[in-house]
């Protein structure tokens, strides 16, 4: 029997785990070994949205956050809009992130969350949180390209995962990816590993919601015109 494209996600993240070295001080959480209901409402969500076998295509995020899909299991997805939007309530944690604010902002303009996901697959080329300890002991998010040796050691799992991502079932014709930064290292992986035939850039949620909230309805609809392009 032929899987959906929902059961092969939960089946990605099932099985997910960071097998190489990272740098002093950094740190890989899985959220679906971390907590339970993570994996659960995980669950939920790619059968309420992704209950078929259809094509979609891909946007790329750089690595999860923490108060994101660190914690839901759901790329740029806090437990408030897991809830207030998709109807699927986390009882064991409650997270606010400023990226999911503009995400669903963004999806509600397009047309809501059942339209957008029925279209698009959201996750990121290094799917696990990365953490990074601060002088004074504390965790703080970290991206994949934050430091050289760090891209170096993950870049190969990034490379499969994006591989496995697009065997979900992804229109490779082209791909968005979200972050100007983020954007020069998948174009050096799309090169490397020839992966999608276009790369659209668009501004990285956080960045937007940051630094340009008085535009953001101007991003928002970049965005919307991309995506339908």
């Amino acid at each position: 029997m032929t899987k959906t494209f929902g059961e092969k996600v939960i089946d990605f993240n099932r099985h997910l785990h960071y097998p190489g070295k990272l740098p002093a001080g950094f740190q890989v959480m899985n959220p679906y070994v971390d907590n339970p209901e993570t994996m659960e409402v995980m669950q939920r969500f790619y059968h309420k949205y992704y209950n078929d076998t259809s094509q979609r295509r891909f946007i790329i995020g750089i690595n999860p956050s923490r108060h994101g899909a660190g914690v839901t299991g759901v790329p740029f997805t806090d437990t408030k809009r897991l809830k207030s939007i998709c109807g699927i309530e986390m009882k064991s944690a409650h997270t606010h992130e400023v990226s999911s604010v503009f995400m669903y902002e963004m999806i509600d303009g397009y047309g809501g969350a059942e339209d957008f996901y029925r279209r698009f697959y959201i996750n990121s080329p290094f799917p696990l949180a990365i953490t990074r300890q601060t002088k004074d002991g504390k965790w703080l998010n970290a991206n994949y390209y934050d430091e050289p040796d760090l891209f170096e050691m993950v870049k190969a799992f990034m490379i499969s995962s994006l591989k496995k991502h697009i065997s979900l079932g992804l229109d490779t014709s082209e791909a968005f990816v979200l972050g100007k930064k983020n954007a020069d290292f998948i174009h050096k992986l799309n090169r490397e590993a020839k992966l999608f035939d276009r790369l659209t850039v668009l501004e990285h949620p956080r960045f937007i919601q940051q630094y340009k909230s008085r535009q953001k309805q101007e991003y928002i609809d970049k965005y919307i015109v991309a995506l339908n392009s």
